[in-house]
C-alpha cells in the first residue's frame, strides 16, 4: 500500500494532487501546529497575467494552536474572494462548470479551519473521480508527540504501508536506509508542471487548483495528475 502525508491546503497547487494521486492512502495531519506563514489558507490565482494572492482570514488566536483549533475570522467576506475569482476568470473556457464548484466550497458554513480546507479538497476530489482514501491524522493511534521521520515511520507502520511517498522536497529530511530497515520504501514524488493556455499571457505555473480547473477539462486534469515523477 502506497501512502503519503501532508498538511491541509485550501486550492492547493497541482503538485499537491499529483502526489495524491499516486498514493492509495493519503493521509491529512489536522492535529499539528498551524503555520503563520505556510500555505495552509492561502494561494496564488492568475490577474491579468500576473501572480495575485488570496486568503482565508482567521480569528485571531494563539499561534501555538494545532490547525484543527483555528477558526475562519466571523467576518469573512466570502462575496468578496468568489468575485475576485470571478473577476479573474470570468472569460476563461471552464469558468461556467468550476464556479459553481468553486462557489459552493467557499460559502461552506463550517467555520473550522481544518474542516473548512478538508471540504475543499473532498469537494475537488470528487469533481476530479479520484479515489485515494483520504484519512485525518489525529484518527490513527501513534504517539502524536513524535516528530519528523519518526512520526511518519509510526503511521506508515500502522497503516500497513509498503511505500511511503514524499514530494522531493523533502529529500534531505528521509532517509531510504532507515525506512527500509522497517520495511518500507521511500519515494519522492518530482511534480511536473504542464504547460496549458492561459488566455493570452505568458504562462505563469504552480498557481493554486483553481488555475488549473479554469483552463482545462477533467480528462486534461486528470492526465496532469499522472504525470509526477516518481524517484
Amino acid at each position: 500500500m502506497k501512502l503519503a502525508i501532508m498538511q491541509p491546503y485550501f486550492f492547493p497547487y497541482i503538485g499537491y494532487w499529483q502526489l495524491l494521486n499516486a498514493v492509495d492512502t493519503f493521509v491529512i495531519y489536522d492535529n499539528i501546529k498551524y503555520t503563520k506563514k505556510g500555505w495552509i489558507n492561502r494561494n496564488n490565482y492568475l490577474l491579468n497575467g500576473k501572480l495575485k494572492t488570496f486568503s482565508i482570514p482567521l480569528k485571531k488566536d494563539s499561534d501555538y494552536l494545532n490547525i484543527d483549533d483555528r477558526y475562519l475570522f466571523e467576518g469573512f467576506d466570502k462575496n468578496k474572494l468568489l468575485n475576485q475569482i470571478k473577476g479573474a476568470y470570468g472569460k476563461a473556457p471552464y469558468f461556467n462548470s468550476v464556479f459553481s464548484l468553486i462557489k459552493s466550497i467557499i460559502n461552506y458554513k463550517e467555520r473550522n479551519l481544518f474542516s473548512y480546507i478538508k471540504n475543499s479538497i473532498e469537494a475537488v476530489y470528487d469533481y476530479l473521480n479520484l479515489n485515494t482514501n483520504i484519512i485525518n491524522s489525529s484518527s490513527i493511534q501513534i504517539n502524536h508527540d513524535r516528530k519528523g521521520q519518526d512520526k511518519v515511520i509510526s503511521i506508515c507502520e500502522i497503516l500497513n504501508a509498503t511505500t511511503y511517498i514524499n514530494p522531493i522536497g523533502g529529500v534531505d529530511l528521509y532517509d531510504k536506509k532507515t525506512f527500509r530497515n522497517y520495511g518500507i520504501n521511500l519515494e519522492f514524488i518530482k511534480p511536473k508542471i504542464i504547460k496549458y493556455k492561459q488566455f493570452d499571457f505568458e504562462f505563469v505555473d504552480s498557481l493554486s487548483i483553481i488555475d488549473v480547473l479554469m483552463f482545462n477539462n477533467k480528462f486534461e486534469i486528470n492526465r496532469m495528475l499522472n504525470l509526477g515523477t516518481i524517484l
